[in-house]
């Protein structure tokens, strides 16, 4: 079989079906394929095909990986937008506290339930209650113990922290944009209290999103794929990396490469030094790019990644002929 970075899963199911590869990558010994092999599987499944969307700015920057401490302003820079996001200070029981920046997958996870629902309906008003847990859960999250406290804990920081976007002009100049994302709602008292039918009551009816936020989702989004999301849900990185994917392929119209340290820039967070780099990020592009099929992508081992104009991730089939290229060792 080829490169494990050739792409050539949607091809394999296509021609063998799902049991005969597992059985070829077992006497290949590349049972750690397997779970990759499955993301893809899942998206060539998948014939509901629904949507999901993020601001274009997330798309090109991104929330830490890891809790910082709580007075931490991150900072991240993508293709020609810096992102700095400033914790914040909410009044809980009275009492004021001061949170840091949301981090970690489920934050990524609120976050584009929250930016979903609001382009779907056209309303910066998100109901919650039952149609968030019903979300989650399709998502492959259950509800828990630990699973409630962490989505109530990146609830708050969300609600609390602030965004500033700037973006490089074609003088040379800098414009910013600044915003919260949530200006009323998705509190939660720290003993959680349960409904009639015994499960926990996590949320609030509604949550209203900023006006300036919703404006420019409105104005910049990027289309998703739901089943993608899913597939990525417990992999922050890999879910950086497919958003970013669907924003350049919006546009991208010849191969377009981008260096080491420009993906370093971008996707490193939390990683100190660039020699450690490169191999947790091809490891999270091809989680990636299993849940986004149709991409066409070139990796070299010295200089970065190429980009090919490749398929929006939105239809319900898989193109052939569309593979992802590899120069990597």
């Amino acid at each position: 079989m080829d490169s494990p970075y050739t792409g050539e899963f949607p091809q394999l199911l296509l021609t063998h079906g799902y049991e005969e590869t597992v059985s070829l990558l077992q006497r290949s010994g590349r049972e750690d394929d397997i779970p990759l092999l499955e993301i893809t599987q899942a998206l060539l499944a998948d014939e509901k095909s629904e949507i999901g969307v993020s601001y274009s700015g997330l798309c090109l920057t991104s929330l830490p990986h890891k809790k910082l401490p709580e007075d931490q302003v991150w900072k991240r820079a993508g293709h020609d937008v810096t992102l700095l996001i400033e914790p914040g200070t909410l009044i809980i029981g009275g009492e004021e506290r001061k949170f840091g920046v949301p981090y970690g997958a489920r934050a990524r996870m609120i976050l584009i339930h929250l930016m979903s629902e609001a382009f779907r309906t056209g309303s910066r008003e998100v109901k919650l209650g039952g149609s968030q847990r019903r979300w989650f859960e399709k998502m492959g999250i259950s509800f828990g113990g630990e699973t409630a406290r962490a989505i109530r804990d990146q609830s708050r920081r969300i609600s609390a922290c602030s965004l500033k976007f700037f973006w490089a002009t074609e003088s040379g100049g800098d414009i910013f944009s600044k915003a919260g994302i949530v200006s009323s709602g998705l509190l939660f008292g720290d003993n959680l209290t349960r409904k009639s039918d015994g499960q926990e009551n996590l949320f609030d009816d509604t949550v209203i999103l900023d006006q300036d936020f919703f404006n420019a989702l409105q104005k910049h989004h990027v289309k998703l794929r739901e089943e993608a999301i899913k597939q990525l849900k417990d992999r922050s990185l890999a879910l950086d990396i497919y958003v970013w994917l669907a924003y350049r392929m919006r546009s991208l119209r010849k191969p377009t490469p981008i260096s080491w340290s420009a993906l370093y820039d971008q996707f490193g967070g939390g990683i100190k030094q660039r020699k450690h780099f490169r191999t947790p990020f091809l490891n999270a592009l091809r989680a990636a790019v299993s849940a986004y099929p149709e991409v066409k992508i070139e990796v070299d081992k010295v200089c970065g990644v190429t980009l090919h104009p490749s398929p929006l991730p939105l239809h319900r089939e898989y193109t052939p002929g569309h593979r992802i290229i590899s120069n990597a060792a």
